[in-house]
């Protein structure tokens, strides 16, 4: 059989010419297991266009991105389709293991898959000779107890369960008698690319077959089921359903791959990256007291649910953040959520965010992090401090850096405020609290959304879900609030259903704003989404812009400030005239 060449794509390898392999992660048990076979062939076409590749990552690379399946089919007809195909699956292997860990699988995708397009359609519009240069695509990531599934066009993914076979993909042609070969979607093919996306649960035994149009058009769902019955050795299946399609007169290029779950983790990936979450609760601790090598200073605070101490590792000396869980709130959704924050700290740049901390002598559930002398932005409003507008500006653009960060990771903090933001002896920022922070890579489904009622957008109390621009809103009332001591629409208590009329001019409170600073804030806490900045690139760029440029245009003054004789003149000239009016009414009486 004509096999495709290994794919050097470190540090995920993609598998050799042979089929097999078995993704392992060393010193764990029940690890997903994997076996894979694939098989091509021309058949009667005068090149091969299709191209097939798959990457299986060991260790924790495996835990966060899983095992990658894909098989393209050039379209016909026009040159480079086999380029196009080469180079997509080629760059979804790539690619997709370089998104962060954060994102939902269905993102790493789409943004890798976007990009390629992009490159496609470039290309094309280079000559007459790239021109038609695309591909469809069907892409199967498993991850976990999970399955993926991405596709383009009219390659189709089944999924081989408790001996039946079902399809998992739907043809991108149109629908038309003499139309089923033309594609209506594919890769390379239009400037707004739409990925079909499907998910559903792993299971042992389960077989997954990735085939292009030479070989379900020639077979059939039938045919395919029969050959897969047969065993459950993944590349004799594929060599068996591409040798068949070829016998019975398939006249276009005929790939298959098999994909057969021997076994699968007992666990999901956030469950396994903490398991810690089944360590047992430290009790209320004193200062002095040692709890696995760390002696508590001091209690830093306390709420409902949590308690964040001072610690000194004994070992070294080094002073630490010790966040953990109240006793009488440790129940298993709590101690889930405490293990899914340290998740998703450690993955948060350096910059701007304290550092989670190993300990290896840990035997109880909490974590570590960094702790840096300062106080937060809330305590300095306790103490009454005023913000001028320049420090504003310093500590808005910090606080739109690391909230940026974590909209590239994919991560909607949801809970922005000066309590979560400290500022450390140096004048460094750290955004804290990722308690209920959402990821992509996450599926929250919950009642009403987290947050301090004064900092949430008027959308999130009409049951929107927290996004992006609700941070960058949060942000907004955040700095407001550092200006004025005020907020933009009045406090707003817990169980309250604001209504959100007009935002209050930063200048009714501080008549020392500049023009410019008054117009990014309400521009930030504006009350539709769509008046506000779109990223928390553009609102520091605004404050940047704002504080070193500040905008040709000045607030409109009433006339009485601008010209105070001429309105003088003005409010004489209405009163005679009024007078005039009456007198000329009273004289007809």
């Amino acid at each position: 059989m004509n096999k495709v060449a290994t794919l050097e794509l470190p540090p995920a390898t993609p598998e050799t010419a042979s089929g097999l392999a078995t993704a392992r992660r060393a010193g764990k048990t029940q690890p997903l297991s994997v076996r894979l076979g694939h098989a091509t062939e021309q058949g009667l076409r005068p090149r091969n266009e299709d191209f097939v590749g798959a990457a299986t990552p060991e260790g924790a690379e495996l835990e966060a991105k899983g095992l990658l399946l894909a098989v393209a089919d050039g379209v016909g007809g026009h040159a480079n389709g086999r380029e196009a195909a080469e180079y997509t699956v080629r760059g979804l292997l790539a690619d997709y293991y370089a998104t962060p860990d954060t994102w939902s699988v269905e993102k790493s995708v789409d943004t890798v898959v976007g990009a390629i397009n992009r490159w496609l359609l470039a290309q094309s519009a280079k000559s007459r000779d790239y021109a038609g240069m695309a591909t469809t695509l069907t892409a199967v990531v498993l991850r976990g107890r999970r399955y993926y599934v991405a596709h383009v066009g009219d390659s189709r993914a089944y999924l081989w369960h408790d001996g039946a076979l079902r399809r998992l993909t739907e043809d991108h042609t149109w629908e038309h008698p003499e139309l089923d070969n033309v594609l209506r979607r594919a890769v390379g093919l239009d400037a707004q690319l739409l990925v079909d996306f499907d998910d559903g649960e792993l299971a042992v035994g389960d077989r997954f077959l990735l085939v292009s149009d030479g070989v379900w058009n020639t077979l059939g769902d039938d045919g395919m089921g029969e050959l897969l019955a047969r065993g459950d050795d993944p590349q004799a299946a594929a060599d068996a359903l591409v040798l068949e399609a070829l016998r019975r007169g398939a006249t276009d290029n005929c790939t298959a791959l098999v994909a057969h779950v021997d076994t699968v983790p007992a666990d999901n990936l956030r469950d396994r990256l903490a398991s810690g979450r089944r360590l047992p609760l430290p009790p209320r601790l004193k200062v002095g007291e040692t709890l696995d090598g760390l002696r508590v200073e001091e209690l830093l605070h306390e709420s409902r649910v949590t308690l964040l101490y001072r610690v000194t590792r004994v070992a070294d000396g080094a002073a630490l953040v010790l966040k953990t869980l109240r006793l009488d709130e440790g129940d298993e959704e709590a101690m889930a959520a405490l293990v899914r924050e340290e998740w998703l700290a450690r993955r948060v740049p350096g910059h701007g965010f304290p550092r989670v901390c190993d300990h290896s002598q840990r035997d109880h559930l909490y974590y570590l992090m960094s702790w840096h002398e300062g106080e937060t932005l809330k305590a300095s409003l306790a103490r009454g401090h005023r913000y001028a507008a320049h420090e504003l500006v310093r500590i808005g653009a910090a606080l739109l850096r690391a909230v940026a960060a974590l909209h590239r990771l994919g991560i909607v903090h949801r809970d922005i405020k000066p309590d979560n933001i400290h500022v450390d002896r140096k004048g460094e920022l750290r955004l804290l609290d990722l308690g209920v922070a959402a990821s992509d890579g996450e599926d929250l489904r919950e009642i009403n959304n987290p947050g301090t009622p004064s900092y949430m957008a008027p959308e999130l109390f009409a049951g929107q879900q927290a996004n992006e621009s609700s941070d960058l809103y949060a942000c907004g009332v955040t700095l407001y609030e550092l200006l004025t001591h005020k907020y933009p629409y009045g406090e707003v208590e817990p169980f309250q259903r604001p209504r959100f009329g007009e935002a209050v001019h930063p200048t009714r409170y501080r008549p020392d704003t500049p023009e410019w600073l008054e117009t990014v804030l309400l521009k930030a806490c504006a009350r539709e989404p769509k008046e506000r900045f779109e990223t928390a690139e553009e609102f520091l760029l605004a404050l940047e812009r704002g504080a070193h440029r500040p905008l040709a245009t000045h607030r409109r003054a009433p006339l009485v400030e601008r010209n105070p004789a001429f309105a003088l003149k003005l409010v004489a000239g209405a009163s005679l005239l009024l007078n005039l009016v009456l007198l000329y009414l009273l004289s007809r009486h």
